[in-house]
C-alpha cells in the first residue's frame, strides 16, 4: 500500500469530514486531500457505482476504516440525513463538511431559461447545501464546532453572459456563506472557495474547442486542476485557518485580476 501522507502534515487526524458530490473532479480531489492530511472522510454522490469505484481508489492510498461511501442525491433531504447520521454513527464525529455538489443543466440567455432548470440549480447548489449545514449542526457541530467549505465559483463574483443562472446560484452561496460565519461563530468556521475554470469533466465545455485559447486569458497561462482546490480546502478547515471565517477565496489563476472572465 502506497502511504499518500509520508510527506503531508497530519493536521486532520481525528476529524471526519463529509465531502459532496466527491465520486469524481473537484470533488474527489477534496477528499483525498482530507484524507491524506489525516481525516476520516464520508463521500457521497449520486450515482453508487461511480462512488463506489471514487472509495476504492481512496481506500489504496489510505487506512480503507477511513473511508465510507454513502450514495444519494444532494436534493433529497432523506439522502442528506443517511450521510451525516452514517458519519457521525462510523466516526464518532462530523468535524468538517464540504458542500462541493453543484448543477447546470442550463447554458445560453437567462430570458431564454428554463426556470423549472433554474429552480433545480438553486435548490441543488443553494438549499440542499443549507440543508446539510442544518444537519450537520444538529448532529455534531452546534455542540462541538467544526469548518464548514461551500464550493462557490467566480461566476458568482462576476457576470458571465452565458452561464447566469449557475452563477447567480453561487453568488447566493456566496451569501449564504457570510450569513452564516456570522450566525455560526465562533464554534464553527464557514467560507467558501471560488474557483475559475477547473479541468474537470464538468467544466469540459468551457475549455474543450480550445483550451490553449482559453487559459491564454489567464495571467498563470493554464486552467486550474482539482488538486489547486482541494490544497486550498485543505488549509481552510485546518487550525491554519483558525482566525478565517466568511471569506470566498478566489482560487482562480488571476483571472478576475484582468477585469473579465474570458470563457468563464
Amino acid at each position: 500500500m502506497t502511504d499518500v501522507t509520508a510527506d503531508v502534515p497530519q493536521d486532520l487526524a481525528g476529524r471526519a469530514a463529509l465531502v459532496t458530490g466527491a465520486s469524481r473532479g473537484i470533488g474527489f480531489a477534496i477528499a483525498r486531500e482530507l484524507l491524506g492530511r489525516g481525516a476520516s472522510v464520508t463521500i457521497t454522490a449520486r450515482k453508487p457505482d461511480a462512488l463506489t469505484a471514487a472509495a476504492e481508489e481512496l481506500a489504496k492510498g489510505a487506512d480503507p476504516d477511513r473511508v465510507l461511501a454513502v450514495p444519494g442525491n444532494a436534493g433529497s433531504a432523506e439522502a442528506r440525513a443517511e450521510a451525516v447520521d452514517r458519519t457521525v454513527e462510523r466516526f464518532g464525529n462530523l468535524a468538517i463538511l464540504v458542500n462541493n455538489t453543484g448543477i447546470n443543466p442550463t447554458y445560453g440567455p437567462l430570458v431564454d431559461a428554463d426556470l423549472d432548470a433554474v429552480r433545480k440549480i438553486f435548490d441543488t447548489n443553494v438549499v440542499a447545501a443549507l440543508g446539510f449545514v442544518q444537519l450537520a449542526h444538529k448532529a455534531w457541530m452546534g455542540e462541538h464546532g467544526g469548518a464548514i467549505v461551500n464550493l462557490a465559483s467566480v461566476a458568482g463574483l462576476r457576470s458571465t453572459g452565458v452561464i447566469g443562472a449557475y452563477g447567480a446560484s453561487k453568488a447566493a452561496l456566496i451569501r449564504l456563506t457570510e450569513e452564516l460565519a456570522w450566525q455560526l461563530g465562533p464554534s464553527i468556521r464557514v467560507n467558501a472557495v471560488a474557483p475559475a475554470v477547473v479541468k474537470t469533466k464538468f467544466a469540459t465545455a468551457l475549455y474543450a474547442h480550445d483550451e490553449d485559447a482559453v487559459a491564454a486569458a489567464y495571467p498563470m497561462k493554464r486552467l486550474g486542476t482539482p488538486e489547486d482546490v482541494a490544497r486550498l480546502v485543505g488549509f481552510l478547515v485546518s487550525d491554519a485557518a483558525a482566525w478565517i471565517t466568511g471569506e470566498t477565496v478566489r482560487v482562480d489563476g488571476g483571472i478576475l485580476a484582468t477585469g473579465s472572465l474570458g470563457s468563464a
